[in-house]
């Protein structure tokens, strides 16, 4: 996945809260209460410190703002570090913190301090995006899902999938991982030739990097794309083609699992 920027983040708050209305409409639950229904834990008065790490390409402008919004958004209590990355740490943790949220080029981890519970953006990014999909009432009778991605966002997606008893279809652009991914996992590659193969879905997974890469082939009228990556990968006309809903948030959505998942 690529690395945000500030311009990814400009629209990240109404992004996380038009989100969150429309997880509500497609699951009947809040994004806070489904990341409870999937993790089954809670909030517990957590104090959540967010450390601003400057090693690598540095500090991305209002990154640290956005991981408050989003901690304070879900009625959490937190707060930015004055320092940053050791001096920062130590801030936290003289401040009481009970969670550390924190980020550099290779990792975005969530750590409880209180119970050792560590969390891995990627992952949990993975995990909620796909819950989304299997939770979507008006698509539960059909179990068919395309992945496209099958890195270190997709790959947990696709087991997510799974144990939610998904019939998954993998496609990435690297063919020998999409080999591999089939040979670890009881998926199938999606194959428009085969007969066997759907030739469209009503559920879409997207998590890489690119954009369009969502063809009008893979669409039914109505289907419903869960896409953490970004940029997006569907083209506005063929949303509006297609009537497509899309989930799609840069930063947020990721973050709570990533919370839910430290939590008791």
């Amino acid at each position: 996945m690529a690395l945000l920027t500030p311009e990814d983040l400009a629209n990240m708050t109404n992004a996380l809260v038009e989100n969150d209305r429309l997880i509500t409409e497609l699951t009947n639950y809040s994004l806070d209460g489904l990341c409870r229904k999937i993790y089954g834990t809670a909030p517990n008065n957590e104090k959540v410190a967010i450390i601003p790490i400057t090693a690598g390409n540095g500090i991305i402008g209002s990154f640290s703002e956005s991981l408050l919004f989003t901690v304070q958004h879900f009625g959490m209590d937190g707060f930015i570090t004055e320092n940053t990355d050791v001096a920062g740490y130590y801030e936290a943790v003289m401040k009481g913190a009970d969670i550390i949220l924190m980020a550099d080029d290779l990792a975005y981890i969530a750590h409880n301090l209180k119970n050792s519970k560590i969390a891995h953006n990627q992952i949990c990014t993975g995990r909620i995006y796909a819950e989304i999909l299997c939770n979507a009432k008006d698509y539960a009778d059909d179990k068919d899902v395309l992945v496209i991605g099958l890195g270190k966002v997709g790959t947990p997606a696709v087991e997510t999938f799974l144990k939610e008893k998904q019939n998954v279809y993998v496609f990435d652009v690297d063919s020998n991982r999409v080999d591999e991914v089939v040979s670890e996992y009881p998926v199938s590659k999606y194959d428009p030739t085969d007969s066997k193969t759907p030739n469209s879905f009503f559920k879409i997974f997207e998590a890489t990097p690119c954009a369009d890469t969502i063809s009008k082939d893979v669409l039914k009228q109505n289907s419903l794309v869960s896409t953490p990556g970004i940029p997006c990968g569907i083209s506005d006309e063929l949303i509006e083609k297609y009537s497509i809903r899309v989930v799609l948030e840069p930063l947020g959505i990721g973050t709570l699992s990533m919370l839910y998942a430290v939590f008791d």
